[in-house]
């Protein structure tokens, strides 16, 4: 299925949120090319190059149910295809509040290769990945 301009707009706009990446530190909000020093300094305490946020939600942009997403989620996070990373829970928002937050997971170290081959085998229309020191882009999929 093409993406719309729509969806990747939505995409665009979409909030990353990133939990539990520091205790007794806020949500890590992570936007398309805004650089974001909280996510610079995690890659280097994890030493790691770059990080990929993925979900597992709304498989090709199609709306599914939270219980539905939230198993994807948790399918996602004992996937033999993240094992050996880091990860933290997240969420994809919608500023705009027409999408409900979606699962998702922050997995540090994955190469951009593999997040983009993750993002297809979840079947999804796009990833954010992030090097260190850079801004956040959409990897657009489809």
């Amino acid at each position: 299925m093409p993406l719309t301009p729509e969806l990747g707009s939505a995409y665009h706009q979409a909030d990353y949120v990133v939990f539990g990446h520091r205790r007794g530190t806020p949500e890590l909000v992570l936007r398309i090319g805004r650089r974001n020093q909280g996510l610079d300094e995690l890659l280097e305490h994890l030493q790691a190059a770059g990080a990929a946020f993925v979900t597992a939600a709304n498989p090709h942009g199609e709306k599914k149910s939270y219980e539905e997403n939230l198993a994807a989620c948790d399918a996602l996070c004992r996937s033999p295809l993240i094992i050996g990373y880091p990860w933290f829970r997240g969420e994809g928002r919608d500023p705009g509040g027409r999408w409900p937050p979606e699962p998702s997971l922050l997995i540090v170290g994955l190469p951009r290769k593999e997040a983009e081959h993750l993002g297809v085998v979840l079947q999804q229309n796009a990833v954010v990945f992030v090097e260190k020191g850079a801004k956040p882009e959409l990897l657009v999929l489809v």
